[in-house]
């Protein structure tokens, strides 16, 4: 039960964050544009990117999307932190591993609302 408590908390935590940086990259926000700007991604790619980000953060609520949408949540902080290897950025890659860390432990924990 206190499994279930800490993973709904947990997946809360990875819905906030999922919404509040695709709304920053899909609405064009300076710093994400600069960042990925840096990357050769013009601001439509990084609005496809904000608007997949933010599918993928709500697919994480329900329990029959809920790999799925971890696994787009997944493959788009493996695509920055790509990027900022690419760059030999290592303190880029730092920040983005306890949120690729996150969605892998979602996924090991499960969801809390799925039967089984």
């Amino acid at each position: 039960m206190i499994l279930k408590i800490i993973n709904s908390i947990l997946i809360l935590f990875a819905l906030y964050m999922g919404i509040k940086q695709g709304w920053a990259m899909f609405s064009g926000k300076t710093a994400m544009l600069e960042m990925f700007g840096k990357w050769d991604m013009g601001k439509t790619s990084v609005m496809v990117l904000g608007a997949f980000t933010m599918i993928g953060a709500i697919l994480v609520l329900f329990p029959k999307t809920f790999v799925l949408g971890n696994f787009i949540t997944a493959a788009g902080i493996l695509l920055i932190i790509a990027f900022h290897l690419s760059d030999r950025d290592l303190k880029g890659v730092a920040i983005e591993l306890p949120f690729l860390i996150l969605s892998l432990l979602i996924i090991y924990l499960q969801h809390p609302l799925a039967k089984g």
